[in-house]
């Protein structure tokens, strides 16, 4: 393949995607191709193209992704945001102000936390994911605005000054029932970690385990917000019942998103 003529650059690319099966060829084209042509990435364009037409995200080849307005950079086998969970980023920031304490777990790239502080200037961030590629790319999301970001096991790296004093958990934790991943588009089965994936039999165990946690660091009136999906939203919201907090549903059909918010009273 060559980068094609001087007058349509894009031509030959938009034809190796169409062939690959991508629906939006003509947009991922001339994004590959000012990619390539940028500092931020020196490889040729075949090879950029390639790797799309092998089938990796093109967040992940291009190194950032659109999510809530903003550019959020991206790393390989890191989760990449879906527009879905911009339902997260409103629900939290509209529980927030300045000052108040947000804490989001299974960070993966720190998207969220990043998009509400840039929609309530002011909030204490704190960003917490187990899986270190994670951890890496998201420090570089959310330091720059001020945020921290914290490698462990959901709640476990937290700082214990956070106690009782937390106004808004958010979490995209995975909720693919395990059987159901290898369904999954190959864009994320084979280049997303299994980590931010796969959410146990049922798909809930980490919904059960941060709805287990969220007392020991939510302030009274505090608020978790985690996205599921309208099956198994039920089932999430039972488990924020369970331990202590009430539970409402949320959907938008645009975004094609459901979250639950429990709140500790």
């Amino acid at each position: 393949m060559t980068a094609g003529t001087a007058e349509d650059p894009t031509a030959p690319v938009v034809r190796a995607l169409r062939a690959a099966g991508c629906v939006f060829a003509e947009d991922e084209a001339a994004l590959l191709v000012a990619a390539a042509t940028s500092g931020d990435a020196p490889d040729r364009l075949d090879a950029l193209v390639a790797r799309r037409v092998a089938g990796e995200p093109l967040e992940q080849i291009l190194g950032w992704a659109q999510f809530a307005g903003l550019r959020v950079r991206v790393a390989p086998t890191v989760f990449v945001p879906r527009r879905r969970t911009e339902l997260v980023v409103r629900e939290a920031a509209s529980r927030l102000s300045p000052g108040r304490v947000l804490v989001d777990l299974c960070c993966g790239t720190g998207a969220v936390g990043v998009a509400v502080v840039a929609r309530v200037p002011g909030v204490e961030l704190h960003a917490a994911d187990v899986d270190p590629a994670a951890v890496a790319c998201a420090r570089r999301n959310v330091e720059p605005v001020g945020g921290h970001v914290h490698e462990g096991d959901l709640d476990a790296p937290l700082p214990a000054d956070l106690r009782g004093r937390v106004d808004v958990i958010t979490a995209n934790a995975p909720y693919v029932p395990t059987d159901e991943v290898a369904f999954m588009p190959s864009e994320a089965r084979d280049h997303e970690a299994l980590v931010a994936l796969d959410g146990g039999a049922d798909g809930l165990d980490l919904h059960r385990r941060i709805a287990a946690l969220a007392s020991g660091w939510l302030r009274p009136g505090g608020h978790v917000v985690v996205e599921t999906s309208e099956r198994q939203a039920p089932g999430t919201a039972a488990a924020f019942v369970a331990h202590g907090l009430t539970a409402s549903v949320v959907t938008d059909d645009d975004l094609d998103a459901t979250v639950v918010v429990g709140t500790l009273l």
